[in-house]
Order: structure tokens, then C-alpha cells, then sequence
């Protein structure tokens, strides 16, 4: 199993708006690209941090589909993210991989 994570920091003020565009829009056009198997949202508790730290996990069973998703989809949804929230968060991605 390997899992996509996208981490997102956020002022406090953007995390409504966030959240229903996670939900109803971002996280299902990811899913509509047929590469991934599930996903999940998750709230950072701790540590505490300045904003409001999110991570949404993709799960897929392989690299080949995760280096197609990078490749020819994630481009075109970032850009979109990017003008929803032009400012007030910081994200980064990870990628791991159950043993």
C-alpha cells in the first residue's frame, strides 16, 4: 500500500472554506482519476502549531499508478487549489509506503 500525503497549514480564517472545498470538490475530483483506492481527511491534534494542520491521504497499490497521478493529473488540481486559497496556507507531500 502506498499512501499520498498532502499536508496543509492554514490560518485559522480560511478552514470552513477548506473544508467543504476538501469534501465536495478536491478530494472527489482526485478519486475521479481512477488512481487512487480510498482517502481520508485528517486533523493534526498534536503537536500544536501555528494555523490549523490537515492531511489528506490517498491510498493506491501502485507507484506506477501515484507516478501517473503526479504526472498528468496533480498539476491541473493544484493550480485550481492555488486560485481558491491564493494565500493563508502552506502545503507539502509526502509519500510513504506500508511494510
Amino acid at each position: 500500500m502506498i499512501i499520498y500525503n498532502v499536508t496543509i497549514i492554514l490560518e485559522e480564517n480560511i478552514h470552513d472554506e477548506y473544508l467543504t472545498f476538501m469534501q465536495q470538490i478536491h478530494m472527489p475530483a482526485v478519486m475521479a482519476t481512477g488512481k487512487f483506492t480510498s482517502c481520508v481527511l485528517l486533523k493534526l491534534t498534536e503537536p500544536v502549531n501555528e494555523g490549523i494542520t490537515y492531511c489528506a491521504q490517498y491510498i493506491t497499490d501502485e507507484i506506477e499508478k501515484l507516478n501517473d497521478y503526479r504526472e498528468n493529473y496533480s498539476p491541473k488540481l493544484q493550480e485550481d487549489f492555488k486560485q481558491k486559497f491564493e494565500t493563508g496556507y502552506v502545503a507539502f507531500r509526502s509519500v510513504l509506503e506500508s511494510l
